[in-house]
């Protein structure tokens, strides 16, 4: 009999997820295991893997498009089965046939759902929405050029969104008779992306017609204009004779991030397709290396710095990515959403670098000072729960588990990896869990539900030397703790001064949730944790 699979909830905040790759096409075979498609949600690509074992007999969201959870996704079961009741109760997203299960030829995408109808074979392509929280996009890479030939499946593009830069395939063939949005523009989503049809067809007009929003397309050229050629900048997409080389997102942004070209790589996978963990076990030879170092010498160009001659004013712009226009969103929302006051105190130091010196003889034992102070937070978080609470306009939620998020810097912005449970934890197991977490943060592979649930949140500048400083709160969290660094310094001592360690620590605190005297205790209680090491271990 056969099954629906719906879209999976990959995380407890997820409510969509877009295809970014399926793995099988319709007719395939799938046995228990295998992994059907990458889901992609605003924080990470997940592959899914199949539960069910059979035929591939429907595809209900195309790659690129993005469904609400439990939206029927496929269908599995035996050849030939007749899987029509299934697909009409299924509650599948508009137009959820495909090519594949519907041999009528498609003619328009979603996007073109107007009233002007198009030339026959004409597609309007619209930027696709790649996750659940985005509004536009920006077009990385062409991989094609206006007049090229199109096949369904080949890679028209590369878009980035505020977390990833996806590929972004054809589900039509023909040829590319426009482009609407260049490399390093961005748009809103469903802006018009480019329109394929037969070669020579006349597509004045449509692009306006058919435009959703976001920058003007520019002009179609006339069919005796010669377009201008696009450099293609990845070699993650196309092997140098021209094939395609299949490899997750994952693996593709690792390879990048490593300076690895992906043709060198064998890929273990289905129809060989490279994995995150090819490339993470890939060790090239010197020659190699050398040959993957000189296929891109002109990319560092960009960001080489002219000489000034002194008394002249110079000036480099750099284009927002998405990441960095979702960080400023959101941090602007909490700032002028959540009325912030700041709580600074200093705390002694000396026992907790005695107390560390001793716990870091343990063999394959490493404990930093950050992780105390988050085994302290958690310890007094649970003293002072109203610190550890969320607003709404209703009520205010106070959490009975502690769960510290930990403030990390990556190459494009800030994330912040949640320690679940963390008051459970013991000071070797944060320890553990913050290099873990913040190894897959700079490496791009931490997955949504790593990076959901906090109820307060930890952000340590003191490795930077910075003495002290404010963050702004990580909503829905009521609160966050800035650390500086530790200090040699004069201190009294029973009316003495001699030399101490020191260090200063901020809670910005929200005012609707938290009053002041509230803070303060909780601060009170952190210091009594800090500078006596031994009580966290009671």
């Amino acid at each position: 009999m056969a099954t629906k699979i719906t879209m999976p909830r990959l995380s407890d905040t997820m409510t969509e997820g877009t295809v970014a790759t399926w793995l099988k096409k319709v007719g395939d075979k799938v046995t228990e295991g295998d992994i059907l498609a990458e889901i992609e949600t605003d924080k990470a690509t997940m592959e899914f893997e199949s539960f069910n074992a059979g035929t591939l007999l429907y595809i209900g969201i195309n790659e690129g498009e993005t469904a609400a959870v439990d939206s029927l996704l496929a269908i599995i079961g035996k050849e030939g089965e007749d899987i029509s009741a299934l697909i009409a109760g299924g509650a599948a997203p508009a137009a959820t046939e495909t090519k594949e299960a519907t041999p009528a030829p498609t003619e328009t995408t979603a996007s073109a759902a107007a009233s002007t109808s198009l030339p026959k074979g004409v597609v309007v392509v619209t930027m696709p929405r790649l996750s659940d929280t985005m509004t536009e996009g920006t077009v990385a890479t062409w991989l094609k050029k206006v007049g090229d030939e199109v096949k369904e499946g080949d890679i028209l593009a590369e878009i980035e969104t505020d977390k990833a830069t996806m590929e972004f395939e054809s589900f039509n063939a023909g040829t590319l008779l426009f482009i609407g949005i260049q490399e390093g523009q961005s748009a809103a989503v469903d802006s018009v992306l480019a329109i394929i049809g037969p070669a020579g067809t006349d597509i004045t007009g449509i692009a306006e017609n058919y435009k959703k929003g976001g920058t003007t397309p520019t002009a179609a050229p006339t069919a005796t204009e010669q377009a201008a050629p696009i450099a293609v900048s990845t070699e993650a997409a196309q092997t140098a004779d021209g094939g395609r080389i299949f490899a997750s997102p994952l693996a593709k942004q690792i390879a990048k991030d490593k300076g690895i070209n992906l043709s060198q790589i064998k890929g273990s996978g289905e129809n060989g397709r490279i994995t995150k963990s090819d490339v993470e076990n890939f060790t090239p030879s010197a020659a190699a290396a050398q040959a993957a170092v000189s296929t891109t010498t002109e990319a560092p160009q960009a960001t080489v710095r002219p000489f000034v001659p002194a008394g002249e004013t110079a000036s480099e712009v750099i284009k927002n990515s998405q990441m960095r226009k979702t960080i400023a969103k959101r941090l602007s929302e909490s700032i002028f959403t959540a009325p912030h006051f700041y709580l600074t105190i200093e705390v002694g130091m000396d026992e907790a670098m005695k107390s560390r010196a001793v716990i870091n003889t343990i063999p394959d034992t490493k404990v930093s000072f950050n992780d105390m102070v988050i085994k302290a937070c958690a310890m007094a978080l649970k003293k002072h729960p109203k610190v550890n609470s969320q607003w709404s306009d209703d009520a205010i939620t106070i959490n009975h588990h502690v769960n510290v998020g930990v403030a990390v810097a990556v190459e494009d912005g800030l994330v912040v990896p949640v320690l679940k449970f963390t008051d459970q934890m013991s000071l070797t197991q944060i320890g553990g869990n913050v290099k873990d977490l913040a190894g897959k943060a700079k490496s791009k592979k931490l997955q949504p539900a790593e990076m959901e649930g906090s109820t307060f949140t930890v952000s340590n500048l003191g490795m930077f030397g910075i003495q002290s400083f404010t963050s702004i709160i990580n909503q829905p969290n009521s609160a966050i703790l800035s650390v500086g660094a530790i200090e040699e310094k004069p201190v009294v001592r029973n009316g003495q001064i001699v030399v101490g360690n020191t260090m200063t620590l901020t809670l910005a605190c929200d005012h609707r949730t938290v009053d002041g005297a509230t803070g303060a205790q909780f601060l009170q209680t952190l210091r009594q944790y800090l500078e006596n090491p031994v009580t966290m271990l009671a």
